[in-house]
């Protein structure tokens, strides 16, 4: 029934002029004292030709409506393609329910390729997270386990669960991002800190000359990203040092260890990609560097590295995004 009434809503007008065209007959006769024969056939051919044209447009009006009930009893995944648009407008219709269709595709599409990389991503997390556990476990076997030892590799794991942490922020749905003009200066001191005790452990010089600058950024994911260049120079750096300074509109991170090879230089920022290095000398997920780039784009800071194998790594920040000398 309802589809019925829809039906005569929407032929309305088509009714109305029918109707009018219908009454045209007894009106003119009428006027002109016409025979009441003629009335009658006049109104006999109208029916003849009213009807029929009423009826089919009907039944077709019927049969689509059951068409695409038929299709809303499906799901998604097996719709097949729309009937042909009997008109212009539902052919507009039907142009923009395609649009929307591949709209959905596409973040369908997205969202697997973002559930599947998470998935990769914490597959690599618990490997990762497995490495200090079991050292731990060794160190508490021992007769005299070592206290610095211990808390080195109970320092690993916080970093390995802040890593997960930071990654489930920059892709969920907020990065409680809060853009500032920040001490840069303070901030490389604070990532410094943190990492002091692991320089003095491995012997290891840490040079920082001051740039007096102010940046603007965010001071929570900016000292994500150079702790975590932080990190990368302790793990590939088995002696001398690491020197942090400005150079123009960059911050410079430098190291002096092992340097990378030129054919993993162009890749060292792709997911999952660990290199020569992080094969042969240190556990490594791969991801740091990628979550760095992925947090210097968000900023509107600039990521580089320059590297030389036996040589050292450079990596260049550049932090242009409202830089100013500090007063």
């Amino acid at each position: 029934m309802k589809w019925m009434l829809s039906y005569l809503k929407g032929r309305l007008l088509l009714l109305l002029a029918l109707a009018a065209s219908g009454l045209i007959f007894p009106v003119v006769m009428a006027l002109y004292g016409g025979p009441r024969e003629g009335l009658v056939y006049a109104l006999v051919l109208w029916l003849a030709v009213a009807v029929p044209l009423l009826l089919w447009d009907f039944f077709r009006f019927r049969r689509r409506i059951r068409e695409l009930t038929a299709l809303l009893s499906l799901p998604w995944e097996a719709l097949p393609p729309l009937p042909p648009a009997a008109e212009k407008v539902e052919e507009g219709y039907q142009a923009l329910v395609r649009q929307l269709w591949e709209q959905k595709q596409a973040l369908a599409q997205q969202a697997q390729a973002q559930q599947r990389q998470a998935e990769d991503y914490y597959a690599a997390w618990v490997h990762e997270i497995k490495t200090p556990l079991a050292a731990m476990d060794l160190l508490l076997q021992s007769p005299n386990p070592s206290r610095e030892l211990l808390r080195q590799e109970l320092w690993a794991v916080e970093k390995d669960v802040e890593l997960v942490l930071t990654y489930q922020r920059l892709f969920g749905e907020g990065t409680d991002l809060v853009m500032g003009e920040q001490d840069l200066d303070a901030i490389v001191r604070g990532a410094v800190r943190s990492y002091a005790r692991h320089f003095i452990a491995r012997k290891l010089t840490m040079d920082f000359t001051p740039t007096g600058r102010t940046v603007l950024t965010d001071e929570k994911w900016l000292t994500f990203v150079l702790c975590q260049l932080l990190s990368n120079a302790l793990k590939y750096t088995p002696s001398g040092g690491v020197r942090i300074y400005g150079e123009g509109e960059m911050l410079v991170v430098e190291d002096t260890g092992l340097g990378i090879d030129p054919g993993d230089l162009q890749r060292v920022f792709e997911r999952s990609f660990t290199g020569r290095n992080g094969r042969e000398h240190s556990r490594s997920s791969g991801l740091g560097l990628y979550l760095c780039r992925r947090i210097c784009r968000m900023l509107g800071h600039g990521i580089a590295i320059d590297s030389e194998r036996g040589r050292g790594t450079k990596v260049l920040l550049t932090l242009t995004n409202g830089t100013r000398p500090r007063e």
